[in-house]
């Protein structure tokens, strides 16, 4: 009896053991199986994280695209240069739009008047305030109804036009631009007829022709001038005359 009960508590105490192992075992296995489980789901979920973040991303960025956001953004991105950039050009191009057109209309306003013709012009003599006479003072009068350039001096011929010798100007009396004449508005040129010598290898003058420039040179038609009461005693060897000016200048017309 005793051998059996002792045989039976050595039983029991095996059989204690052995579930304690098994116990022990399976709650390894368990926390084991918990942990692996874990650390595989955990980088699982942080994937999922991740590409949803970078779905959402995306989502927001062509939301941005097609609603024009990104335009707005260019103002405060770095990363909307390009949109920035062409509103900077849109700019430029308004610009030189207005820089034509200012350039168009201030075009119109200084464009050159077109030279003078002789059925334009109405020219007058008169003496100059001295005895014996010695300059003579051509007004030229703008008769047209638009404005005209009176270009370089006046081709004066002191005889018939065929035969008369010419008269040169005096190169110091040239203005620094043409003469614009507006409708009705004068022009002078100063003329030396003669030296006032009593020697002198005059002739007496009712009457003398007066030439206009043109852009390329002498023009068509001459303009016939009545010369001063009692007419003109002109020495053609001494005669010059100045350039057309807007007023007579000290200096400049006086030779």
């Amino acid at each position: 009896m005793r051998t059996h009960h002792k045989s039976t508590v050595l039983a029991a105490a095996a059989i204690a053991a052995l579930s304690l192992g098994l116990t022990a075992c399976g709650g390894g296995t368990d926390s084991g199986a918990k942990d692996a489980g874990s650390a595989s789901s955990a980088p699982s979920d942080t994937g999922a994280t991740d590409t949803g973040t970078g779905a959402a991303a995306g989502t927001a960025d062509q939301t941005a695209a097609k609603s024009g956001s990104g335009s707005a953004g260019g103002l405060t991105t770095g990363g909307s240069t390009a949109s920035g950039g062409t509103s900077g050009g849109s700019g430029t191009k308004g610009t030189t739009a207005g820089s034509s057109t200012g350039g168009k209309s201030s075009g119109k306003t200084s464009a050159a008047a077109p030279a003078c013709a002789y059925g334009d012009i109405k020219v007058t003599a008169a003496k100059a305030d001295e005895v014996p006479t010695e300059h003579i003072v051509l007004t030229a009068t703008n008769t047209s109804g638009s404005a005209c350039t009176l270009l370089e001096y006046p081709l004066i011929a002191f005889g018939p036009i065929q035969t008369a010798k010419d008269v040169p100007a005096v190169a110091k009396s040239k203005p620094a631009a043409p003469v614009v004449l507006k409708p009705g508005a004068p022009a002078y040129a100063n003329v030396r007829v003669a030296l006032g010598g009593a020697h002198e290898d005059n002739k007496v003058v009712k009457s003398f022709n007066v030439n206009l420039f043109a852009a390329d040179g002498p023009a068509e038609g001459s303009i016939v001038v009545k010369a001063p009461a009692g007419g003109l005693a002109v020495d053609e060897a001494a005669a010059k005359t100045g350039y057309w000016t807007e007023e007579l200048r000290n200096g400049a017309d006086e030779f």
